[in-house]
């Protein structure tokens, strides 16, 4: 069989940095009508890194279009945390660019607003990029012009010919998410100004192998980044990074500020230490890549054993957070209703619902209080503190909080 070739720099992929086997779309939550007539789709999910570019990526499975269509339901302003990392973001950005009423801020995958509505509300233009037009109606109901489009070279040389050259560029958490990522990537090259600045945020490679999060990986995640393989990507394209700041987001990532080659931005001490960093841990040597599999398949074993622990000691386990990760960490430990009894999220989109694969129940969390699990396994394991907060009541009947990676614990 013939190895698919790197998506950035064609190289043949022959080195497998993780085979998760075949899953279902990590987002494509299923209502009782499609859980009744079964025949789900599921599709192989196989992630590999190139030796050329080290650039690690999921194979072509899945079209996009089956992936962010107008049943996708990730809302981001259901994440209070989030929302108040974009404010802090809009804020500091502000001021660093020093922009007002005559700027332009532009984000791609703008989803529902949530962070350009503080631009808004500080009377900066702002312009929103959003391939999903349900969460684009969300935008443009709370204020935010929003195109409904995916974005690319073509898009961003129509956006320019329209008069949106942007001071400020903005993507956050999508650069993993596209399946031509240079194509992608030249679309800011067309819409920033000469003097402009792009950030990029997506979590960091970095993390996902010290702290072995395989469940960020999904069919919706077309790439898993390091600075090493994004600064190749950005160069091929007339772009260069000259600054970063690192993010607990996400479990980890970076926000890498970007502009174009011949920009009088500087680049950083900050920059640098990350490149030292990125070397210093293997990152230009295929051997780095290697053995990260039997590290998931701890994570997995060590879950099984909790769930087995708990099932003999007659204690019942639910799970909070409809969440992408949540899904591949389930369907990889093969859980079903007969390990956990249901799911809690706040999105009433995803409320209803059944999970992909697991196909758990999703509940309200109003509904903690009647199932009264005794424990709690947080799947959204990067806003632990927040869910545990807003969850502290299970205390009353004794729940526990737990989470499953890097390891199996239980929270105290």
């Amino acid at each position: 069989m013939t190895p698919p070739l790197c998506r950035f720099c064609r190289t043949p992929l022959v080195h497998t940095f993780l085979d998760l086997g075949r899953q279902p779309l990590a987002n494509s939550y299923l209502t009782a009508e499609q859980l009744a007539a079964g025949g789900e789709p599921t599709y192989p999910l196989h992630v590999r890194v190139c030796h050329n570019c080290f650039l690690v990526q999921a194979d072509d499975a899945v079209p996009a279009d089956a992936i962010f269509d107008d049943a996708y339901a990730y809302f981001s302003s259901y994440s209070t945390s989030w929302v108040e990392h974009a404010r802090r973001y809009a804020v500091a950005m502000a001021e660093r660019f020093e922009l007002g009423p005559e700027s332009l801020v532009v984000e791609v995958a703008s989803n529902d607003g949530y962070l350009l509505q503080h631009f808004v509300e500080m009377d900066i233009p702002v312009l929103g990029v959003e391939p999903t037009a349900n969460t684009a109606k969300a935008a443009i109901a709370r204020g935010v012009p929003t195109e409904v489009m995916f974005f690319g070279e073509r898009t961003g040389q129509l956006l320019a010919a329209q008069g949106y050259n942007a001071d400020l560029m903005a993507a956050n958490n999508v650069l993993a998410h596209v399946p031509d990522i240079a194509d992608f990537v030249s679309g800011f090259r067309e819409m920033l100004k000469d003097e402009g600045a792009l950030t990029f945020e997506f979590p960091h490679l970095l993390n996902l192998i010290e702290k072995v999060q395989f469940d960020t990986i999904y069919h919706e995640h077309f790439s898993y980044l390091s600075l090493l393989a994004v600064e190749q990507v950005l160069r091929a394209n007339g772009l260069r990074p000259f600054d970063v700041e690192r993010l607990p987001t996400h479990g980890g990532s970076l926000r890498l500020f970007c502009c174009h080659m011949g920009s009088g931005h500087e680049e950083t001490d900050a920059l640098v230490a990350l490149r030292d960093d990125e070397h210093a841990a293997g990152f230009d040597r295929i051997e780095t890549y290697a053995g990260f599999a039997p590290r998931v398949e701890a994570v997995r074993e060590s879950f099984r054993a909790f769930l087995a622990t708990e099932k003999a000691a007659g204690r019942r386990v639910a799970a909070y957070g409809a969440a992408a990760k949540g899904n591949t960490f389930l369907n990889y430990c093969g859980t079903t209703t007969d390990d956990i009894v249901a799911v809690f999220d706040a999105s009433p989109a995803k409320q209803g619902r059944f999970l992909p694969g697991s196909h758990l129940p999703i509940l309200s969390p109003a509904a903690v209080r009647e199932v009264r699990p005794d424990d709690l396994l947080i799947l959204p394991w990067n806003l632990k503190v927040e869910i545990m907060g807003q969850m502290a009541f299970i205390a009353d009947w004794g729940g526990r909080f737990v989470t499953a990676s890097p390891e199996t614990k239980v929270l105290s």
